[in-house]
């Protein structure tokens, strides 16, 4: 049975005492009055006026607990990237200024996004996970999951990033990565969209079934490989496996998974068929991951067997040409902030339209609490545009940035005068440190990866410790991202990664236990948040540009299989300690 969390009722008092203010009621009462006859004479209570300090001090606790949630992720890294580049590579962060406006617009607004994600959208997706089964058929249940997880990934804020990755890629270097994330950006986003709608589908029946999730890895991960590895064989194709593989990882973002996951549990809830307690919530990020990777596969080859490549290289020489001609006078929706203020409600107005009539006109429910549903709503719109400004002026400016320097410590770049700063051997191995502390430091602030290692911990009663979770993915994330840079540097392809990372975990998946698969495999999708996805995105492709590679992606995929693989070990050596604890125990019984 899983341990509850308890705390000292001193400690409770002791925190709720912390910036608080004692008030008298008399103080908020106003005097009382009384007739000739002395009885107490009925005055309305007037309205309390607080001045603009008053609101503050009122509003101060709330703002600052959830903006410091976001500072804690957003800040050490930048710091971290700020003094690596200024101390090692000898190179002051250039528009220093903009970019920590930026920064700060990123934390402003991942604020209140995910404030609103909480108040405005997640209440739809309990009640109508609630309600579905009683009031539609299966197939229309299904339809909703599936209908929920396409609108769920345009809401994503780290999809953005695909599209601000899209600029820097050469058309004529790699065209069928260019075209997917420039003029069929829509389409790849929407073939991700499909992907996640596939998974919520086979979630939502596997939890009303209770199927394993073992079986659904290997007809998943299997026929993922098999295309990546067809993709490998083809010149141009090949370029396309690492942008496939990073999209599985931008999915699983902090709306897909709380959105998708009340929904599926919502619905095996209602149906009588409670999810154990040890595998509720898991499983269902695994195949929100895997799927859009087909699906961005799929739509690779139909791209490459319907448009041939110097179609897409004439195109982009036009829209380039028109673009430039266009900067003079650009229209207002193609000018900053307009462009980023129309992504963002592109991406939330729709997904909430979509849950609005499946609540009030296909199950015909009424919205408890509407005042505060619609003030979340308003503040997730708002939240996702300022973030969207902020990422084009913060994350990916610095994360460009950054990237685009690393180089200058083992070879010669135009934008470092004395490169290269160190020699071959030095300068590839501070490039490789320097990747896997970003990985460790960005996946231990992620605050989706401590909430995991508390489950864990308590549904294996402790023998799982929080600390060996948490840290075991920060190392796998780490080490991920250090081989992603070490692609880079030595010219090698992901699948060089990608098939001996998955072969191994498909093994350790059929020696672990039901409960160590769905944690492990979930694992990957934890670490993958708004700030950690842009940042890397950013800072493969500014490294890949300055080595001349026509390929920044994969990072995130190397990312993704590495710690799958560390925690699916360490689940292993856990089981093997708990079967010698209990022989040690039976031993001890029978010698009494």
């Amino acid at each position: 049975m899983a341990r509850r969390n308890t705390i000292r009722f001193g400690d409770y008092i002791q925190a709720m005492s912390i910036d608080s203010q004692k008030i008298p009621f008399q103080e908020l009462m106003p005097e009382p009055l009384f007739d000739r006859h002395g009885k107490e004479h009925p005055q309305p209570v007037p309205k309390m006026k607080l001045g603009g300090g008053d609101v503050l001090k009122i509003l101060q606790p709330y703002l600052s607990t959830r903006f410091i949630d976001q500072a804690r992720a957003v800040v050490p890294l930048a710091l971290y990237l700020a003094l690596f580049q200024y101390l090692v590579l000898q190179t002051p962060v250039m528009d220093a200024s903009i970019i920590a406006g930026g920064l700060f617009a990123v934390m402003i607004g991942l604020m209140m996004f995910m404030e609103g994600l909480k108040l405005g959208l997640m209440p739809f997706g309990e009640i109508i996970g609630n309600t579905l089964p009683r009031k539609l058929p299966l197939p229309g249940v299904l339809c909703i999951a599936f209908l929920l997880g396409i609108g769920v990934t345009f809401a994503e804020p780290a999809i953005g990033a695909l599209q601000v990755a899209g600029s820097i890629v050469d058309p004529e270097k790699a065209p069928y990565l260019f075209t997917l994330l420039n003029d069929r950006s829509g389409a790849t986003v929407l073939l991700v969209g499909l992907g996640v709608g596939l998974a919520a589908v086979l979630g939502t029946v596997r939890f009303l079934r209770g199927w394993s999730l073992k079986p659904m890895i290997f007809m998943s991960v299997l026929p993922t490989l098999i295309l990546s590895v067809i993709a490998f064989m083809d010149p141009e194709l090949t370029k396309i496996v690492g942008l496939a593989w990073d999209c599985g990882a931008v999915t699983t973002g902090p709306v897909t998974v709380p959105l998708v996951l009340a929904l599926g549990i919502g619905v095996a809830s209602a149906a009588g068929k409670g999810a154990d307690s040890s595998l509720s919530g898991f499983g269902i990020v695994t195949l929100a991951s895997v799927f859009p990777i087909l699906g961005v596969l799929l739509l690779s080859f139909y791209t490459a067997y319907t448009v041939p490549p110097e179609l897409i290289i004439e195109k982009a020489a036009e829209i380039k040409l028109a673009a430039q001609s266009a900067t003079s006078q650009p229209q207002w929706y193609e000018a900053t902030p307009w462009t980023e203020v129309i992504l963002g409600v592109r991406a939330i107005v729709p997904l909430v339209i979509f849950l609005a009539v499946v609540l009030l006109v296909i199950l015909r429910e009424k919205l408890k609490n509407a005042f505060i549903t619609y003030y979340g709503i308003i503040l997730a719109v708002v939240g996702m545009c300022i973030f969207n400004i902020g990422l084009t002026y913060g994350l990916a400016k610095l994360g460009d940035q950054s990237g685009g320097l690393i180089a200058g410590a083992f070879t010669s770049i135009d934008a470092i005068t004395a490169s290269p700063l160190y020699s071959v051997t030095v300068g590839v191995g501070i490039a490789g440190l320097f990747a896997w502390v970003l990985g460790l430091s960005a996946t231990l602030a992620e605050p989706a990866l401590n909430a995991l290692g508390m489950t864990v911990q308590n549904l294996t009663n402790g023998a799982f410790k929080k600390s060996m979770l948490m840290f075991a993915v920060a190392f796998g994330v780490a080490t991920g991202i250090m081989l992603g840079v070490l692609k880079l540097i030595y010219g090698f392809h992901i699948m060089y990664i990608l098939i001996p990372g998955y072969t191994l975990g498909l093994i350790l998946t059929l020696l672990s236990t039901e409960e160590f698969v769905n944690v492990g495999w979930d694992s990957a999708g934890v670490t993958t948040g708004p700030v950690t996805v842009p940042l890397v995105l950013a800072m493969g492709l500014g490294f890949g540009n300055a080595l001349g590679s026509t390929d920044g992606f994969g990072i995130l995929a190397a990312a993704s299989i590495c710690p799958i693989v560390a925690v699916l070990t360490l689940g292993i050596y856990v089981q093997f300690k708990i079967k010698l604890e209990e022989r040690r125990v039976a031993r001890e019984g029978e010698m009494e």
